[in-house]
């Protein structure tokens, strides 16, 4: 018995026998290696969940309490069997028990001398008849219950009760799956791919939501979230949900509209650079929630996108044109994409080299101002010398006849130096 290890990475236990090689078992991850899996996605681009429970607890005993909710959230097709069956039943039901009755008080033997309990019921197939015709209010008036039998009277009525509600239900359920209006989340529509690029010198995540209905919603909020996933040393996966801060949150869906997140100290995209973004595994959900203006109700449209869906140094082409009578739409263009310069580094690593630059320009604008300072010592020096040559004894009478020409030009110009020194310096 061996262990052999192929090129990924992996021993599996051999016996070599001959020249014959057998392998037990499957392969197995050496320990001190990781190996990545593709996840799959949790929220489909059509805003429907990729989760489906199993063996869950009570599952049918929840459905039936809450029927109502039930029978609101199934499909049409399923809405119209339930329908259907809950009429068909309860006739089927009630009129069993009308020829129940009339086969024990003996109506169905045909003796003219017993009233019967209901009038001209000779069989099942008039039972049910007659059970229709009660539920359903048409009355005929050849059948008819009789005074003879109380319990016939008293069937009739729980039956008239019991097609009340059933109607409520049924009708009830119905209008209000009509009122939920679900299709109108497929008029909203988010970009395929959202997009990193750089926003007022700062690394933004970007992607578009936009309403094509000519009536629009009365507000909206959007919100987004990421969602990591997580594998512990035993193998268990975990899911890690972070908010991410939107720019703009609270939009009115009249034109296609571009949420903004900005990648700062506080976003989970903060340190991930382009190779980084797209090797990483996580999953960006968002959800806009609003109020549709026709019939007033809230609704919810969701999308996601997965790393290889997010295009780095890209933007959203322009949509929104503006001419002399109105603003007009250009919907071609809600997907297109141009691409633009953007660092391939990282958020963090961006902030510290703007940094160091802020740095290096507050030590070289410190080091202007100190030569600065250095200068001007160095002209009162000078100015104050000018002015001592100029008037080194003030009070000793000055004759033209005692000092010659060149000495008296010397002391009026050292003096006028001195002079446009001090003026300078005030």
């Amino acid at each position: 018995m061996r262990k052999m290890n192929d090129q990924s990475g992996c021993y599996r236990p051999v016996n070599i026998q001959g020249n014959k090689v057998s392998y037990r078992g499957a392969c197995r991850e050496s320990p001190g290696k990781e190996v990545k899996r593709l996840q799959k996605r949790f929220l489909h681009k059509d805003g429907s969940c990729n989760v489906y429970f199993k063996h869950i607890f009570g599952e049918w005993e929840s459905y039936v309490v809450d029927i109502f909710t039930t029978l609101v959230d199934i499909k049409w097709r399923h809405m119209f069997v339930i329908f259907s069956l809950s009429y068909v039943l309860s006739w089927l039901l009630f009129g069993l028990v009308f020829w129940l009755i009339a086969v024990q008080h003996g109506d169905l033997f045909g003796d003219e001398e017993v009233t019967p309990c209901v009038a001209n019921v000779h069989s099942f197939t008039g039972a049910f008849l007659f059970s229709l015709e009660t539920q359903t209010t048409i009355g005929y008036g050849y059948r008819c219950v009789t005074e003879e039998c109380s319990l016939a009277i008293l069937t009739v009525i729980l039956q008239s009760v019991l097609s009340c509600v059933i109607d409520t239900f049924i009708i009830g359920a119905a209008l209000a799956k009509m009122a939920t209006a679900r299709k109108r989340a497929q008029t909203i529509r988010f970009s395929y791919h959202a997009v990193v690029g750089l926003r007022d010198d700062k690394f933004c995540l970007m992607w578009r939501i936009g309403d094509f209905r000519p009536n629009h919603m009365v507000e909206g909020s959007v919100r987004a979230q990421l969602l990591r996933y997580r594998e512990d040393k035993e193998g268990r996966m975990t899911m890690e949900y972070r908010d991410l801060k939107l720019l703009n949150d609270q939009i009115i869906l009249v034109t296609p509209v571009t949420v903004v997140h900005e990648i700062d100290g506080d976003s989970p995209l903060y340190g991930l650079d382009r190779k980084a973004l797209a090797k990483d595994n996580f999953e960006i959900l968002v959800t806009f929630v609003y109020t549709g203006d026709s019939t007033g109700t809230s609704h919810q449209s969701r999308s996601s996108y997965v790393p290889r869906e997010i295009l780095w140094g890209h933007r959203f082409n322009d949509v929104l044109h503006v001419k002399k009578k109105h603003y007009k739409v250009d919907c071609l263009q809600f997907e297109e994409t141009t691409e633009v310069y953007a660092p391939h580094c990282s958020a963090m690593q961006l902030d510290r080299k703007e940094q160091e630059w802020n740095r290096a320009e507050k030590a070289r604008e410190k080091q202007e101002e100190k030569s600065a300072l250095e200068m001007k010592p160095n002209q009162k020096s000078f100015s104050a010398v000018a002015l001592v040559t100029s008037c080194e004894d003030p009070e000793e009478p000055v004759t033209a006849s005692s000092q010659p020409p060149e000495e008296v030009s010397y002391r009026k110009a050292a003096v006028t130096l001195s002079r446009l020194s001090i003026e300078s310096q005030i």
